[in-house]
């Protein structure tokens, strides 16, 4: 297809501003999709997308539309996430974009990652479209919002569309500002063939299904291809593009948007941000792909039934495919047998990664503890990086415990600014400055430690501002801290699970609520469980869960007392030796407890 019509855009947001009903709503207007098929966020192919309402993995769709000026265009459109734990899958859709559509809600205004995904398309020039959506809502004020788009985001009024994405007001003013302002994709099909991979699927009929932008060249069925980063080659058995479902195609020249298969049966031969080329005639140089995103949490991911680790392994090589900032390592634990390492952006993202091996793979799982990585500088002035607990040196062999610090940016309502700062504060936070961004709205700016966000900071400031509230955080520096690992013992085993570092002055309340939700929580086993919260040989909480009992003595009636005291010391001795060898079984909600705290 002729270059010039071409338009490669993506729609970015603040989370639930409207995005994908904006995507659904323009391929209603194109004529993309047809009625009879059609549904309610039709780009959010995963069950768990449509239940959650939020958009988790990227999405691309080709549309041709019939503009004012009476060509017709081929746009290509890339739905994007909008919470802060899917930021990775934003930045990757907007390297195979020209343009980017800015969506900002009338009614909740300019957000926390309204700000950071516009600076992330600005790093990228992009041409940015800025929409103001939901007009249709009784409150409504894209007067005041348009005033802080241009205080806030530097974007001139003027600039600004109104739109409606459920009503369907403003798509096509839209549309014919996307074939306006966002420049046509640069590159030549007579150059040597550069496409960039920013996203890849597993099948299991066909293998890997590799989505690509053509930035250089031609990609067409029956070429021999290599990748660059990895040096694997190829012949293309199909290629495509999606409508939204896929739609094979003779070609894709430079500038399109589509996918290839090549029958790869191992998820690890792609990497999202690779360059593919042609085998006889390859690029001189790869293209810049992408910066690989450091994993913020980890956490241990164990099968319940030990014989389920093979479907374990082979269901994390097929999720990664899908999702890059997704890692693990295999890890084994005394109490829980063979299991993986993991690493997550967020803790959001470690709740999807879980319920997604549950559901596409039938596994019953059991995640420890989640933990940040610390930097631990030892005696031999040796700086070791520490993502499990378990593997925290003895505290003699300890200078000092680096912890992640990250700034925090909190957008809330002002009435609840005094309540967000204390409650900063009581999570070791680092007061750094206050924008007034209107007369309702502030922008907080901490240094927080990354460990007291992961869990449950953003729910509760979500509560303190009646849901107004909005946040966005970037990793900066490790600092010195006062950390100390806490272990859980069960009957002076330790229980490397339940074990975390925390900072020195939560270490007694973290432990005695632990103790205590623990014993609540283990159901009675035929002997005494005793629990221990301690750090190094010092316990600093106990509790116990008592032994079911059995009535030796209720076939005894009356006579001599030492029958029923034979009977009591044997019943002893069997409880002690049950006691020394029996096993005690930790339900998964002793784990999701041991979170929570």
């Amino acid at each position: 297809m002729d270059k010039s019509k071409i338009r490669n855009f993506c729609i970015i947001a603040h989370i639930d501003h409207g995005k994908s009903t904006l995507a659904d709503r323009m391929l209603q207007f194109t004529h993309t999709v047809e009625d009879r098929l059609f549904r309610e966020q039709v780009l959010d192919t995963m069950d768990l997308e449509r239940e959650r309402g939020i958009t988790i993995k990227a999405s691309a769709v080709r549309m041709s539309y019939l503009a004012k000026d009476g060509e017709v265009y081929e746009l290509n459109l890339i739905d994007t996430p909008g919470h802060v734990d899917f930021s990775y899958e934003v930045s990757k859709s907007l390297s195979a974009c020209e343009g980017a559509v800015l969506l900002v809600d009338a009614g909740q205004g300019v957000e926390a990652q309204t700000v950071a995904n516009l600076q992330h398309a600005l790093e990228k020039d992009l041409k940015i479209i800025p929409v103001i959506n939901k007009i249709d809502l009784l409150s409504a004020e894209p007067e005041r919002i348009k005033q802080e788009i241009h205080s806030v985001l530097k974007i001139e009024e003027k600039d600004v569309i109104l739109a409606s994405a459920k009503e369907g007001t403003g798509v096509e003013d839209i549309l014919e500002r996307i074939v306006r302002d966002v420049p046509p994709p640069s590159g030549n099909n007579d150059d040597p063939l550069q496409a960039l991979i920013f996203d890849s699927e597993y099948n299991t009929y066909r293998g890997v299904i590799i989505y690509v932008r053509v930035v250089n060249g031609l990609l067409r069925k029956g070429m021999n291809i290599i990748t660059m980063s990895s040096g694997k080659k190829y012949e293309i058995q199909e290629v495509g593009i999606f409508r939204p479902a896929m739609e094979p195609v003779d070609l894709l020249s430079c500038g399109e948007v589509g996918y290839l298969t090549c029958q790869i049966k191992d998820a690890k031969d792609v990497t999202s941000g690779d360059t593919v080329t042609e085998l006889s005639r390859p690029a001189a140089k790869p293209l810049p792909g992408y910066k690989q995103l450091k994993s913020m949490v980890f956490c241990g991911i164990y099968p319940i039934n030990p014989k389920d680790f093979n479907s374990l392994k082979n269901a994390v090589d097929k999720l990664k495919l899908s999702d890059s900032s997704f890692v693990y390592e295999v890890e084994s634990s005394q109490s829980l047998g063979f299991g993986y390492r993991c690493g997550f952006l967020g803790l959001l993202h470690m709740e999807i990664v879980q319920e997604r091996l549950e559901r596409e793979y039938d596994l019953d799982l059991v995640l420890t503890t989640p933990s940040v990585v610390y930097k631990v500088k030892d005696k031999k002035n040796a700086l070791i990086e520490v993502e499990n607990p378990s593997k925290l040196p003895e505290p003699q062999d300890i200078i000092e415990i680096l912890e992640p610090y990250t700034i925090t940016y909190i957008m809330i309502p002002q009435d609840s600014l005094s309540m967000v700062i204390d409650f900063c504060k009581s999570k070791r936070g680092e007061y750094v400055s206050t924008d007034y961004i209107s007369q309702a709205k502030v922008k907080l700016v901490f240094e927080m430690p990354l460990s007291e966000l992961i869990v449950d900071f953003y729910d509760k400031i979500k509560s303190m501002t009646r849901g107004y509230g909005s946040l966005d955080y970037e990793l900066t520096d490790y600092r010195p801290s006062k950390l100390v690992k806490l272990d859980i013992l069960i009957n002076d085993q330790s229980c490397e699970a339940l074990s975390s570092i925390v900072h020195n002055e939560k270490a007694q309340f973290k432990g005695r609520a632990l103790a205590e939700k623990l014993r609540e929580l283990i159901p009675r086993q035929l002997f005494e469980v005793i629990i221990q919260a301690a750090i190094g040989g010092k316990i600093l909480a106990r509790s116990r869960v008592a032994p079911l009992s059995k009535h030796v003595t209720s076939k005894c009636y009356g006579g001599d007392i030492t029958r029923k005291r034979k009977l009591w010391a044997k019943q002893k001795e069997g409880k002690k030796r049950l006691k020394q060898f029996g096993k005690v079984q930790i339900p998964q909600e002793a784990f999701l407890a041991a979170l929570k705290i």
